[in-house]
């Protein structure tokens, strides 16, 4: 059997494995991905990509991609209710993108699963550093006593070979056969719904001008969702049996799924297509554990939201988007080996947070088709979580790896949907337009895969920064920041403000672009600036 070494193994090829393998080759970090598909999803699956997500890609270099291969902005938060597509009782709302536009570069985007994950495979196989295998299994696994694993792959030809890796990361899904075989448990409900996706093809751009959603919450027969996949030919039906009464995968027969679709659109003798079906369960789980030694687990393997909301892939790529850099980090020798243990203890309560709210959001759909809701109660309420920045970019860690500076949490009365930009240790660096180049720039545009010092122009933090840099042995980039006037400068007249700094003021941003320490006040110094850094890289 052939040998070979690897840094990191990553096993599972959807999204948030693929995210991995980019994130670590932007590190610098050398990866082998395992998948044991053939292809890329054909099924739609996931469709939002939240803001957050979209800054990720917007750094991958691929936003014009993803948006060309998505929906527009304008039917990506749209809402319909009612008893079919056509029927003139359908509702239609949508959220009010121009309010939440400046908080980013880019904002929230509909691009489905299958095309977004074609985008990311191109990404990853051109990186340096790694090694993407499709129709390729993981068919056993142990650690070792180095620390490390070594693990059997096998291709669908029948080739094995041996794996060693300081690292592995398990993206295999929600059904994870690694977290079952580390014995990891998972914490949640149980199951709301034994649910049934049902992907078809109909022209129904003339049927719904004027209506045009992402999102359609029915009172057909079956009742159930209708999601656009692309708003033109493709779209995918949500619904669902109940095994207790006697439903099963069974009642759907080509003729049922033709029916439900024909019911969905309200049009008896409407041409359809249907592609295919796809089982799964409605739920909303988390696992106890996030590492177990050199194992982490990522995405769905880690954690299943409800689809209501749209934030599971997107919660696995923050994931793995706050794991790489630390992963990094280890593997170079620039930080302790406890630098690993904030992977659980700053993605466990966002990920319990938002598996609650996608639970919330369900069980409004569940009132509804229960006919406890009239329509306009439902639509008000379904376009009113549709959307989640406060949820998405209010995201605030409280680990080791992160210095606090005594100012007091955020209060919001509206945490899920309300965000509130602030640069407080621990939460995501804000977003600010900032002038003096060709074309303007987002700080965010700043950050990764690196340390990032930013700075009052004259503060004399670059200087520090430097010496600090040096003294540590990792690459921190100190960028100063003004208030206008000079070409070739950044600058901005209200960023120090938004930061929270005064002129001599200094925030330290981590690479994954969450503040890690911030100085409002009190001049620079190389040696805070170094105990900063050997504290938040564990390395004290």
């Amino acid at each position: 059997m052939e040998e070979s070494d690897v840094e990191v193994l990553v096993v599972g090829g959807g999204p948030v494995g693929l995210s991995m393998s980019v994130e670590l080759s932007r590190h610098g970090i050398s990866s082998l991905l395992v998948e044991r598909h053939e292809s890329t999803s054909i099924f739609p699956k996931a469709r939002l990509l939240s803001t957050r997500t979209m800054e990720l890609v917007r750094a991958w270099g691929v936003q014009a991609k993803v948006e060309q291969a998505g929906m527009p902005r304008e039917e990506t938060l749209a809402v319909g209710v009612g008893s079919s597509l056509t029927a003139g009782d359908l509702l239609h709302a949508a959220a009010p993108i121009e309010a939440y536009a400046p908080q980013s570069p880019t904002f929230t985007y509909l691009c489905s699963q299958d095309r977004f994950e074609v985008i990311l495979r191109d990404l990853a196989e051109a990186q340096p550093g790694a090694d993407v295998r499709f129709s390729t299994t993981m068919t056993g696994m142990q650690t070792t006593g180095e620390g490390g694993v070594e693990a059997v792959i096998e291709t669908s030809a029948g080739t094995a070979r041996r794996v060693r890796a300081r690292y592995l990361v398990a993206a295999d899904g929600a059904r994870s056969g690694i977290r079952r075989d580390l014995g990891i448990a998972v914490e949640g409900p149980p199951p709301i719904g034994h649910m049934v996706s049902i992907m078809f093809d109909a022209d129904l751009r003339p049927l719904l001008r004027g209506r045009q959603a992402a999102l359609y919450f029915l009172l057909s027969d079956p009742p159930g969702a209708v999601e656009a996949v692309d708003n033109r030919h493709r779209w995918m039906i949500q619904t669902g049996y109940d095994p207790a009464e006697g439903g099963s995968l069974d009642d759907f027969t080509p003729d049922y799924c033709l029916r439900a679709v024909r019911n969905a659109v309200g049009v008896p003798d409407l041409p359809v297509d249907v592609v295919g079906t796809m089982p799964w369960l409605q739920q909303a789980i988390v696992a106890e554990e996030f590492r177990r030694g050199p194992v982490f687990l990522a995405g769905d393997a880690a954690h299943v939201c409800t689809p209501q909301g749209g934030f599971g892939m997107n919660l696995g790529l923050q994931g793995v988007h706050n794991l790489a850099w630390k992963l990094a980090a280890v593997l170079r020798g620039a930080a302790g080996p406890a630098l690993l243990d904030t992977y659980q203890a700053e993605r466990r309560p966002i990920s319990d947070r938002t598996a609650e709210e996608s639970l919330n959001n369900s069980l409004i759909t569940f009132t509804m088709m229960e006919g406890r809701l009239s329509l306009q109660e439902a639509i008000e309420r379904q376009a009113g979580r549709r959307l989640a920045e406060g949820l998405v970019l209010g995201v605030h860690y409280d680990s080791p790896a992160v210095v606090p500076d005594g100012t007091p949490a955020l209060a919001s009365e509206d945490p899920y949907r309300t965000y509130v930009p602030i640069a407080r240790p621990g939460h995501r660096a804000p977003h600010v337009w900032l002038s003096g180049g060709p074309h303007r720039v987002s700080t965010l545009d700043l950050f990764g895969p690196h340390f990032t010092l930013l700075t009052p122009v004259g503060s004399g933090w670059v200087q520090a920064a430097k010496q600090s840099a040096q003294d540590c042995g990792i690459t921190l980039e100190a960028v100063e920041i003004g208030v206008g006037g000079s070409a070739g400068r950044l600058a901005s007249p209200t960023w120090a403000e938004e930061y929270g700094l005064t002129a001599t003021g200094a925030v330290l941003v981590r690479p994954d672009g969450h503040v890690g320490w911030r100085q409002a006040a009190g001049g620079p110094s190389a040696a805070v600036l170094t105990s900063v850094i050997e504290t938040l890289l564990a390395r004290t």
